[in-house]
């Protein structure tokens, strides 16, 4: 998938940010995992250098580590400008403040560019997208997706969304989905919709309550596990 670097706002995560949206537990974190829609993360270099295993997959890839930084330098101040405009929209508790949020980007950024070369070339990154990744059908125990999917329920269809859970679905024994809101800061209408077929399939959707609150009122992720086929 090409994708113009001019558009994206490559914002990553930490470790720790990883374990408060996922709820990751220790016996979690020693799983195999994949990690879609992970862009500039820290979170692959972090837990592999405790000796976990980690995929990440995102069309950002195609891109080298200079030209994400750099794109990232670009947008980092009207990005918090942004969110220094809307106040009633942020929860500080993970975050202390905007400040803290900013050093908290940048140094996953430097993280992850110098693991970046390495993990490509160790296939930890691949360039590929939603709704099909090139994956055999339940290779990963446990996958993650964060701020891809309802994030952006006003760009991605109904439809991109259900064909997107029902490819986790296939690669993964268990998915885990955050937030549920969208760039608005509003609940996804796409949210129900697809939990009520992801039901008529015969799976279990749940949404938890997580330690990890950004976006006021976005601390729920999607949850559910995939039944293992009768042998």
């Amino acid at each position: 998938m090409s994708i113009s670097l001019a558009k994206v706002i490559p914002f990553g995560r930490s470790l720790a940010e990883y374990q408060a949206m996922f709820s990751l537990s220790p016996e979690d974190q020693q799983l195999n995992i994949l990690d879609c829609g992970g862009g500039p993360a820290s979170f692959n270099g972090e837990l592999t250098a405790q000796g976990g295993h980690v995929t990440t997959v995102d069309p950002l890839y195609q891109f080298s580590a200079t030209q994400i930084k750099q794109r990232f330098q670009a947008s980092l101040d009207d990005v918090m400008a942004q969110i220094e405009a809307t106040p009633e929209n942020w929860c500080w508790s993970f975050h202390p403040n905007s400040a803290d949020l900013k050093q908290n980007r940048i140094k996953v950024m430097e993280r992850f560019t110098a693991d970046f070369s390495q993990g490509k070339a160790s296939s930890r990154y691949l360039e590929a997208s939603l709704p099909q990744l090139p994956f055999k059908d339940g290779q990963f125990d446990l996958a993650l997706c964060s701020h891809f999917l309802f994030l952006y329920s006003d760009l991605l269809s109904p439809e991109f969304h259900l064909q997107a859970v029902q490819e986790l679905c296939r690669i993964a024994k268990e998915v885990r989905i955050f937030p549920l809101r969208t760039l608005a800061s509003q609940p996804s209408t796409d949210v129900e919709p697809v939990c009520r077929m992801l039901r008529s399939q015969g799976l279990h959707p749940e949404i938890v309550q997580v330690e990890y609150e950004l976006q006021k009122g976005g601390n729920e992720m999607l949850r559910f596990s995939i039944p293992s086929s009768p042998t």
